[in-house]
Formats: C-alpha cells, structure tokens, sequence
C-alpha cells in the first residue's frame, strides 16, 4: 500500500509539474494546453502502447506447438492469480531479458527474449513470467505509459518555453504582473523541469519493480527461483548490452537493457540487483523457502 500512494503521489507532482510550466508559458490558457497535451498522449500510450513496443523489438507472437513449455508456465501462472491469458511473444535477440505492456490484463502481452529461454531453467522462467503477470496485474505498464507520456509532455512544454522566449512572446503578455519574476521562475523551469520528470518517472518505475518482485515471489511461492533469475539475467547484461534499446522503454525490462551504457546506468530505471535479491531472500525466509 506505501507503494501504491508513492506512486500516486509521484503521478501528482508530474501533473503539477506540467501544469505549473503551461502557466508560467501562457497563464490559464497555457495550463489547458498542457492538459490537454497530457491528455492526448496519455490516450496515444494507452491505445497504441503495446503495439508500438512490439514492433519496436521485432517480436513475434509465441506458437502453442513451438512454445508448449512457456505456455504452460504462464497457464498455470494466471489460473493461481486469477488473470486472463495474455498474448506471448518471443523477441529475436540473445540478450536475455522479458518484459509485459498492455493497456489492462484484458489486453496484455508478454514478451521474453531467446537470449531468456536458453540461459534460465524453467522455475528461473516462472519466476521472470510471474513478475511480469505481477506488472500486469498492478496495471504498472498503464501507470509508467502515463509517466512516461507526461513527462513527455514537460519536455515539449519546456521546448516550446524556449522557443517563446527566444521570439519575446513571454514579454508580450500583458495579462501578467511581475514578468520579470515570472521570467525567473519560467528559465528554471525550462532547464530543471525535464531533470526533475524524469527523476520522478525513475522513482515511480523503480517503486513498481520492487512491487512486482514481491508479487512474483508470492504468485509463484519461488522467490530464491526469481532471485536466481536476476542474478543471472544481470550477469548476462553486463556482457551483452542491448545497444539498439530504446531509452523509452528501458523500464519496461524485468532488467536494464543497457547496462553498459555509463548514461543509462546514471538515470537507471531499476533498483540494484543485489538490492532485489536481498529483499526477494527476506520474503523467502518468510515463506520458509531458504532451500
């Protein structure tokens, strides 16, 4: 529950964020227009989100006849936690690593690498599937296209600031009192606003991760079987960085995809691996699962 209202919490302070600069660019109009702005994104990423992602990665829809054991594994998985089925789908690169998007668990994908099948063993697998049904479930794929999509939207608004003041429309308005303190407060804005989206989009992801760890460790009673699974999928990473990633959609991995990368490590999605599985080893000592 603490996660929950954390993340409600960060999802206020990004919507305050946009509005706050819509005002200072052009008052009450402006504020609408970064609503409106969020709005329009928010029902892009909602609608399209899965579809983009997916074609993004080149992945392709998991034969039944191919796949038998992937799914039987995420059968099982979702009559215990009482979801739909979603779609599978196999994404044709070695680096091994999975992740879930959709816009609900009524229309929700899995994708895992082939890099993922080859290098874990099936419990390792369960545990990676179960934390993205968990990602499902919690909605978190809608919750991180809604950050990501707003902070979207404060990096255009903070743009467009720079544009007004370069052409003097912010000095035109005469609507305003005190423009020269507006003024201020508008250059801070544009150089810190996208800084602070995405420190806030980076809290809210990092919160799910760890979310959907617990959930997996309790939807598939593995939770040494998960942290197995991370430490090897973190191993694996540092060897074989995803270099074509899309930074957008580096939250979505169960793990980051560019490791090597020293920019993405600085603005990581993710919390440490050995943080992960230091809590996954808590939850199994309290299940009694430390064998």
């Amino acid at each position: 529950m603490g996660n929950q209202i954390k993340t409600v919490l960060l999802l206020g302070a990004l919507t305050g964020l946009l509005i706050l600069i819509g005002d200072l660019i052009g008052g009450k109009n402006g504020m609408l227009f970064a609503l409106i702005i969020a709005a329009l994104m928010n029902f892009g990423a909602w609608w399209f989100s899965d579809k983009i992602v997916l074609a993004m990665y080149r992945a392709r829809e998991a034969d039944p006849t191919s796949y038998p054991h992937l799914h039987a594994i995420v059968r099982r998985l979702t009559a215990k936690a009482n979801l739909p089925m979603p779609r599978l789908y196999i994404i044709p690169v070695m680096q091994p690593n999975a992740f879930a998007t959709g816009r609900d668990p009524h229309h929700a994908a899995v994708a895992v690498t082939e890099g993922l099948l080859r290098l874990l063993n099936e419990d390792e697998i369960e545990g990676v599937l179960a934390h993205e049904l968990t990602h499902v479930r919690n909605r978190d794929t809608l919750v991180s296209a809604i950050a990501a999509t707003i902070a979207g939207a404060i990096m255009v608004l903070a743009r467009m600031a720079q544009w007004a003041l370069w052409f003097g429309a912010f000095g035109r308005d005469r609507e305003r009192n005190g423009n020269v303190l507006q003024l201020i407060a508008l250059v801070l804005l544009i150089i810190l606003a996208p800084l602070a989206a995405l420190i806030i989009q980076l809290a809210i992801s990092r919160s799910r991760e760890y979310m959907a760890d617990e959930g997996a460790a309790y939807m598939s009673g593995k939770p040494l079987s998960l942290a197995s699974a991370l430490a090897k999928l973190d191993a694996a990473v540092r060897q074989l960085p995803m270099v074509d990633a899309n930074p957008s959609t580096a939250h979505m991995f169960i793990v980051h995809p560019a490791y090597g990368d020293v920019i993405w490590k600085l603005f990581s999605t993710h919390p440490p691996i050995p943080e992960r599985i230091a809590r996954l080893r808590e939850i199994a000592a309290r299940m009694g699962r430390l064998a």
